[in-house]
């Protein structure tokens, strides 16, 4: 891959950057796990935009954080790249594809009552995403997880993280705190079991220098400064309180715009380990408290969240468009605009945190490159994102593998043609080096095909 070095740009422009983030805003399937990987594949490996370590250790960060840590660590890597206005584009973007197709789909949803063509085409991606995620704990176990005989502590860690993901089903916030720390206790007994070097070089070699490499300054506008703080903090609080205090003289406090605005902030500030963990807490509020959807209904809601791209959380959109649409919350006559409304503010107090996380923390984060004590606890988190990754890419198999409810026995509820798909994503990944974008385009018509043959 010595070409990838070679054809390297000097520098990345805004607009060059504008339009990798609104391709990624469409290609995001799979949750975290699926969309970390093609972020991963597409800047670390092929755009060589971002190093291994950098990447990592922004990853790292935003697994700490409340909120859909994909999306986060898009702004945080636009932020790097092209400051404030290039974090916001990137976070945005990687929401906004999502937020247009969840309300044109929820339309369908409420008005119509079925989209089985839209479950057709993604009978095929599905295997496609698990072939992606399959491939990232690959690449990044490779990268991260040393020679098990000189530094096995972060191979016990991503193991018990698997099982504890997979098999005991422990919140992930215990994951990711057991992981920190064990890495803080190894920085202070066991300095080599997380110590960085070794595998870069390698990885030089083979792909050369990013253009945020590891030895990459911090720009400027990254590093820390206590009123550049304050300032992201006095914004951020504006833009939350601006739309808040304009629903409350508009509907009061207790008006369903309101309590949507309200209860999804509390959703996005107090729930952390990542959609999953937040989809009990949303189901509670919403569909035993609120009453703004029926408990089907999100079960409904998070099968088109998990057939669309970008974060699994967005399916807060479609509980926002259904409870706005039988709230009536613009009158009977303006369903389709008053549900539309809903859904865009409860993206909007869902997303502003994340947003605010990343513009205010970041400069931290990037000032403790190259020391151990806070190093070392981030990389253990990067051995525990290996077992949680390898969970959900045994989650996708298990899952598109077998027949949902089928009567028969092994080998007759297996689903041959869901297997086929992602071995063949898998071979055109890993052998042909294929492209995210067609691989899903290929595996979204085969998989259509299939459902229409009455194969599958």
């Amino acid at each position: 891959m010595s070409h990838i070095a070679t054809s390297l740009p000097a520098t990345v422009s805004f607009a060059q950057a504008l339009r990798f983030w609104f391709k990624l805003g469409f290609i995001s399937f799979g949750g975290p796990a699926g969309q970390i990987a093609i972020m991963h594949r597409e800047l670390v490996e092929q755009q060589r935009w971002i190093s291994e370590k950098r990447f990592l250790h922004a990853l790292n960060y935003c697994m700490l954080l409340p909120g859909p840590e994909a999306q986060q660590l898009a702004t945080y890597i636009g932020w790097l790249m092209h400051r404030t206005w290039g974090g916001v584009v990137a976070g945005a973007l990687f929401v906004l594809p999502s937020l247009f197709i969840l309300i044109a789909l929820s339309w369908i949803y409420v008005a119509f009552g079925d989209v089985p063509l839209i479950a057709g085409i993604f009978y095929g991606i599905k295997p496609a995403v698990a072939a992606i995620v399959v491939q990232a704990v690959h690449r990044i176990g490779s990268k991260s997880l040393k020679n098990p005989a000189k530094a096995p502590v972060p191979w016990a860690v991503a193991v018990l993280s698997f099982m504890a993901i997979a098999i005991l089903h422990v919140p992930f916030p215990w994951v990711v705190l057991g992981a920190a720390l064990t890495g803080w206790l190894c920085a202070k007994f066991a300095p080599g079991q997380f110590a960085s070097g070794g595998a870069h070089g390698t990885a030089v070699a083979a792909q050369g220098s990013a253009l945020i490499d590891d030895d990459t300054p911090t720009p400027e506008h990254a590093r820390f400064k206590t009123s550049r703080l304050a300032t992201v903090l006095m914004i951020g609080g504006m833009l939350w309180l601006l739309p808040m205090g304009v629903l409350m003289a508009w509907q009061g406090w207790s008006g369903a715009l309101t309590q949507m605005g309200w209860f999804f902030t509390k959703a996005a500030l107090l729930t952390f380990g990542g959609a999953y963990a937040v989809l009990p807490y949303v189901y509670q509020g919403a569909v035993e408290q609120f009453g703004w959807l029926t408990g089907p209904q999100m079960i409904d809601g998070l099968a088109l969240g998990e057939t669309t791209p970008g974060p699994l959380i967005m399916v807060v959109a479609f509980v926002g468009f259904v409870g706005g649409w039988t709230r009536q919350v613009l009158g009977p006559d303006a369903l389709f605009l008053g549900a539309a409304l809903a859904a865009t503010l409860v993206t909007w107090f869902t997303f502003l945190p994340s947003f605010i996380f990343i513009l205010a923390g970041g400069p931290l984060v990037e000032s403790t490159h190259g020391k151990l004590q806070f190093t070392a606890p981030l990389a253990a988190i990067t051995a525990a994102v290996v077992g949680v990754i390898a969970s959900l890419a045994l989650f996708f198999i298990v899952h598109i593998g077998f027949e949902t409810g089928a009567t028969a026995g092994f080998p007759s509820n297996v689903a041959w043609p869901s297997l086929l798909i992602m071995v063949a994503a898998g071979v055109a990944l890993q052998r042909y080096k294929v492209g995210v974008i067609p691989l899903i385009a290929a595996c979204a018509v085969a998989g259509l095909l299939l459902r229409w043959s009455g194969l599958a």
